[in-house]
């Protein structure tokens, strides 16, 4: 098949590429690299900023390079928002794509319409990022997200897109969860399919008893309190303070991805997403290191999953005190915790998320259409 994966969130397209190539698919990856982290991609769809002549420019290039992006079997775009356009443009690209190709798939990635309203429902989730039980998390962060996906352009486009799309694909259970109730599994558009990643054969940094437990977070500056990592970065400081001799904290703030996947390789503890029930491409992308991530690892997700033995993550509440509590307790039992927990982890994603393993069930999805 010829497959186009237009956008790209934290790896996935690329990384789904790469498997859908491994078993001898003809492969475009066309994206903005996901601004500063810059992932590979094979057509660079990069804004330079939102200028009137870098726009102009913008617009050109993409009217340009959409020549391109015809007679493909399968179109499958990260998001109802796949291009750095505002959502009231979209809708001729797309019209374009379902025109001139075969199928169109969209990605249940991220931020959308129905995740939005299923965190504010107060019943789907017991937290996430807009909710604490049925008290509304508030920030400026989440009063625009509110904004553009609830009522505003950005949803009006994804109610449209879910309708006129062949099938959606979720990546996480917080999103399968979220379409459930307006797309149903019955109808065969929805469809859940972990998140790829390549696997290790080795750990990237064995723990040795002997020298400091490394501690790793990673920061983007702009959406610290809403993801929880500035809770999670107080605990974390606290908890090497307590056992200064025997840990060390490393923090990252918006680095290149090659940059922080080197920082990564060192840690033998991750911190990662305090909102979520489940880990995303950062975290599997540690744990496919043998790193022990430290989040969100609910029931629900190990259900979905259909995992019953495999605990690679140490799951916490999204709370300050017990994201401390829970690093306090590692650090006490690193020596017997920590290596085994580590092996779990090597298993767990060559089980689930193994690269080429989610991009058969792709293929078998794009050759259902």
């Amino acid at each position: 098949m010829r497959i186009l994966l237009l956008g790209d969130y934290s790896n996935v397209h690329n990384t789904l590429g790469q498997g859908l190539r491994k078993l001898g698919h003809e492969v475009v990856v066309a994206s903005n690299g996901d601004g500063w982290k810059n992932y590979p991609r094979d057509v660079d769809m990069r804004r330079r900023s939102l200028s009137p002549v870098d726009s102009m420019a913008f617009m050109l290039r993409t009217l340009k390079q959409f020549r391109q992006f015809r007679g493909f079997d399968v179109v499958q775009v990260i998001n109802p928002v796949f291009l750095d356009l505002c959502a009231g443009r979209i809708p001729p690209f797309f019209n374009y794509l379902k025109r001139n190709n075969g199928k169109v798939v969209m990605g249940a990635f991220g931020m959308d319409h129905y995740y939005v309203k299923a965190c504010l429902d107060f019943r789907t989730f017991r937290y996430s990022d807009f909710n604490m039980g049925d008290s509304e998390r508030l920030s400026d962060t989440n009063e625009a997200f509110k904004r553009d996906w609830l009522h505003g352009p950005k949803g009006r486009l994804n109610r449209r897109m879910v309708g006129e799309v062949d099938a959606v694909v979720a990546g996480l259970y917080e999103y399968y969860v979220s379409y459930r109730a307006h797309c149903p599994e019955a109808a065969g558009k929805l469809h859940f399919i972990p998140f790829p990643i390549v696997p290790q054969a080795a750990l990237a940094s064995p723990y040795d008893a002997s020298r400091p437990l490394r501690i790793f977070i990673g920061i983007q500056r702009s959406r610290s309190a809403y993801k929880g990592t500035d809770l999670m970065l107080r605990a974390a400081r606290r908890a090497v303070a307590r056992y200064a001799d025997v840990c060390q904290l490393e923090v990252a703030e918006n680095v290149p991805f090659e940059t922080y996947t080197g920082m990564l390789n060192a840690a033998h503890v991750q911190l990662d997403q305090l909102y979520s029930y489940t880990p995303a491409m950062n975290a599997l992308e540690a744990m496919a290191r043998g790193t022990i991530v430290v989040g969100g690892a609910e029931p629900e997700h190990y259900a979905l999953m259909d995992e019953p033995q495999l605990r690679p993550m140490i799951n916490v509440e999204p709370t300050e005190e017990s994201v401390y509590t829970a690093l306090c307790d590692l650090i006490e039992h690193r020596a017997e915790r920590v290596p085994q927990m580590q092996a779990d982890c090597l298993a767990f994603i060559a089980r689930h998320h193994d690269y080429l393993k989610v991009a058969k069930r792709y293929e078998a999805l794009y050759t259902s259409l």
